[in-house]
């Protein structure tokens, strides 16, 4: 039965040749943004899953009633879980700061080798980390020692044994290998590295990181590092949970600013789970995944309702069939198998189209920022096709069940008897409906693309209030900034160098507690370390007071610069009135006097509103130079190297043209985002004027007599096309209609988290109007024209 269900769906689509291939197309690249989604999905939903132990792992993360989660915590709960808090079997801490900060940031240091953390020793049974060499109770024990991978143990050494070999990490010292781990590339972890280092080296670093030994006690620290805990068997979290609220409350005054809590995340809701700061790995919030699947699935749905649409237009043609397969004995639940399984035969050959889509379009998808980010392999392992073609079997029972249940209830007789006079869904119905909702939720996309690379392009090109070209930065790296900036100083193509601690807005933002007197309350302000040549390279001029005092640097430490936003909120009144007044920031008894006020500019990202900021002094602090250059790009790295070779010959150098740093985040989110909202637009068009097709050629084709009849009667070809047109322009005139309304109160939602934003002005109403009735008119036009041609003599022989 089966069989021949098949055979005849086989013979209906390569006898409708134009029809099949609009509905495999339309099916096919509506799916292959599917089966982005899917596989994607699939990704995330692997990591950590290989752990045996991962329903009873769970990260303690840090509760604020003033920011959101953080994956962070206090390094000291961990003596305290084990000793207080029952049902706690290991608790393993980990703590950024060994080599590079993270193997999904881009901005690695070329001269340190290596990537990881600082780890526990039990870290290693917790995650279930196997070593190929190496004592596991004793690799992580002793301070400056090192567990590699296996990758990076080739890397680093010739030797495929190196244990006991040292490694140098910067300027943190040499570490010993004590282990190699066991290669697993099937094993995905959101933990991701190329080193542990013990953790009981962190103290002894105290000589690079004065604060190292106070973090690891202090309670207010919970930016420092990530803690794990292992429950025994049996023991409910909920348990947990509990002691870990009694342990907050007992730990932060009931005045705490932030009402700091504690609450635990399971191991297998890291990877694609809520929303959290600082993420330590690979991280998908659960949000995106929903908005990424709701976009495929309102395309792969306009993609269903064309085949509705395109079956029943062809319905005309298979309706003598379906009236004589009745009458010699056939069921409706035959018939109904019979549409079923064609919907489900060019389900499944647009699910091949697709995967070849996705297949060609591989390179395209591992080159998007966010897709390296989430070091996703788009995996096309037999693991995932059971999930595809589920799907395919899912597409063709919801694209064909309509058609089938339309079309399996036609009457014999009446079909037989006056085939010519069939009219199915003829009034403002179901197929009307879906058209209008297909083509509003078009515009919908329309005009959401149109925005968001606006947005995009108002992010790279505002006027941020300082001068962003001909800007490049260089890394210290254990470089001395005074001599590296006199030796670059001297070169003809060098305008101006300046050393700061980073940038504006590029993201990074560091801020402390700020007070006018010592009764006053505390607000936050944030703050940048700069040098007195900061303001002229930058192009920002003073409103009041002085700059940095080149000739006394030391008293410089003790002077502070601040912007307008600042004057205002401290309630310092002008400008000028605010110079030579004093600030108390912080904990730190020293003062600091104003000597001057900045205008304000752009210092964070611009999804956030502007701050208070202040401009302070110390050299200590200074991680880069900021290089203002003339000529060409070319040029001036020729120059950078030139310098760097003369002050710091045994590094490499590491730079960044200014305006790519400070736009990198910007081009990875905001360009990846306009990219996949423009490709939902062109697929959600592309499709409704499929479907508009479809509806116009089964228009045509109901009303060839009438044309026939029309032309006989001498009207002109122009006004039998306006005639058969004028429906459907005015079906998308009420998609307009709904379509608006919803465009502008869907942007407004994104839109009003932005700091600064554009408009959803007359220009991009107009423009997305414009492209919606042109691809009208040439849709429907086209069908218009080829019934207006016809034959009248043709379509009324027999009559």
């Amino acid at each position: 039965m089966w069989k021949n269900y098949l055979k005849v769906a086989f013979r209906n689509l390569m006898r409708y040749k134009i029809f099949s291939f609009i509905n495999i197309f339309g099916l096919g690249v509506s799916m292959a943004l599917s089966l982005v989604v899917i596989t994607l999905v699939l990704d995330q939903y692997k990591y950590d899953r290989h752990n045996s132990r991962k329903d009873r792992i769970y990260r303690v993360n840090t509760l604020s009633e003033k920011y959101k989660p953080t994956a962070t915590t206090t390094m000291a709960l961990k003596e305290v879980l084990l000793t207080e808090v029952p049902g706690v079997e290991k608790a393993a801490r980990i703590k950024r700061g060994f080599g590079n900060m993270s193997m999904m940031d881009f901005k690695q240091d070329v001269n340190i080798p290596i990537t990881g953390y600082f780890a526990d020793p039990e870290i290693l049974e917790v995650f279930e980390l196997e070593l190929e060499s190496g004592n596991p109770a004793t690799a992580l024990s002793e301070p400056y020692s090192v567990v590699l991978t296996q990758e990076t143990a080739r890397k680093l050494f010739k030797n495929p044994d190196p244990l006991g070999e040292t490694v140098k990490v910067g300027d943190q010292g040499e570490y010993k290998v004590t282990g190699i781990l066991k290669d697993k590339p099937d094993q995905k972890s959101h933990l991701m590295f190329e080193g542990l280092a013990s953790f009981s080296t962190v103290p002894s670093l105290n000589a690079v990181d004065s604060t190292a030994q106070n973090s690891l006690e202090s309670w207010s620290s919970v930016y420092e590092g990530y803690l794990y805990i292992l429950l025994e068997e049996g023991q409910s979290n909920a348990g947990v949970q509990q002691q870990l609220q009694q342990i907050a409350k007992a730990h932060y005054a009931a005045d705490d600013p932030e009402k700091h809590g504690f609450a635990l995340q399971s191991l297998t809701n890291i990877a694609m789970g809520p929303d959290v700061n600082n993420a330590i790995g690979p991280f998908l919030p659960r949000i995106f995944v929903i908005f990424l699947g709701a976009l495929a699935a309102i395309v792969m749905l306009t993609s269903c309702f064309n085949y509705t649409n395109l079956s029943i237009a062809r319905s005309l043609t298979r309706a003598k069939e379906i009236g004589i397969r009745k009458v010699t004995g056939a069921k409706r639940s035959q018939i109904f198998l019979q549409f079923i399984s064609e919907a489900v035969l060019t389900a499944t050959l647009a699910l091949a189209f697709s995967w070849i889509i996705l297949i060609l379009g591989k390179p395209y998808l591992m080159n998007l920022r966010l897709v390296q980010l989430l070091r996703w392999d788009f995996s096309t392992s037999l693991e995932v096709y059971p999930y595809l073609i589920g799907f395919a079997l899912l597409v063709g029972l919801l694209a064909g069940f309509f058609p089938a249940v339309i079309l399996s209830s036609l009457q014999p007789i009446r079909v037989l008897k006056s085939f010519g006079s069939i009219k199915l869904l003829s009034r403002f119905g179901l197929r009307k409906t879906l058209l209008v909702m297909q083509f509003a939720i078009s515009l919908i996309f329309i005009v959401s693309a149109i925005l968001v690379y606006r947005q995009t392009d108002l992010f790279l090109n505002k006027d941020r209030g300082f001068e962003v070209a001909h800007k490049v930065l260089v890394k210290l790296n254990q470089t001395s900034a005074e001599q590296l900036k006199a030796e670059l100083i001297q070169q003809s193509n060098v305008e101006s160098v300046s050393a700061v601690s980073h940038i504006p807005g590029a993201g990074v933002i560091m801020g402390d507690e700020f007070k006018v007197s010592s009764e006053a309350e505390k607000q936050e302000m944030d703050y940048f370390h700069v040098d007195e040549d900061y303001l002229s390279n930058m192009g920002v001029k003073l409103l009041a007071g002085k700059n940095f005092s080149p000739q006394n640097p030391e008293s410089n430490k003790t002077k502070i610069l601040i912007n307008e936003l600042a004057v205002e909120k401290f309630g310092l009144g002008s400008p000028s009135e605010a110079v030579g007044q004093v600030m108390y920031r912080g904990n730190d008894p020293a003062l600091y006097e104003i000597i001057g006020v900045v205008p304000n500019y752009i210092h964070r990202h611009m999804l956030m509103q502007d701050a208070p900021m202040a401009l302070l002094y110390n050299p200590e602090e200074f991680s880069q130079l900021q290089v203002n250059y003339s000529g060409s790009d070319e040029a001036i790295v020729a120059t950078l190297n030139a310098a760097w070779n003369k002050v710091n010959p045994d590094l490499k150098i590491n730079y960044q043209f200014f305006e790519v740093e400070m736009n990198e985040m910007y081009n990875v989110f905001f360009g990846v985002l306009g990219k996949v909202v423009g490709l939902v637009a062109f697929l959600a068009i592309t499709i409704s004027c499929l479907g508009l097709l479809g509806m116009a050629a089964y228009a045509a084709e109901v009303k060839t007599k009438e044309v026939a009849i029309r032309k006989s009667m001498g009207a002109s070809v122009p006004e039998i096309a306006w005639q058969l047109s004028m429906g459907f322009v005015k079906l998308v005139g009420i998609a307009i209609l709904f379509g608006l309304p919803a465009a502008w109160f869907v942007n407004n939602l994104w839109l009003e988290n932005m700091a600064y934003r554009v408009n959803i002005g007359v220009g991009t109403i107009a423009l997305s109007l414009l492209f919606i009735l042109v691809l009208t008119v040439l849709t429907v036009g086209s069908q218009a024209l080829k019934a207006a041609f016809i034959n009248p003599s043709t379509k009324l022989r027999n009559e």
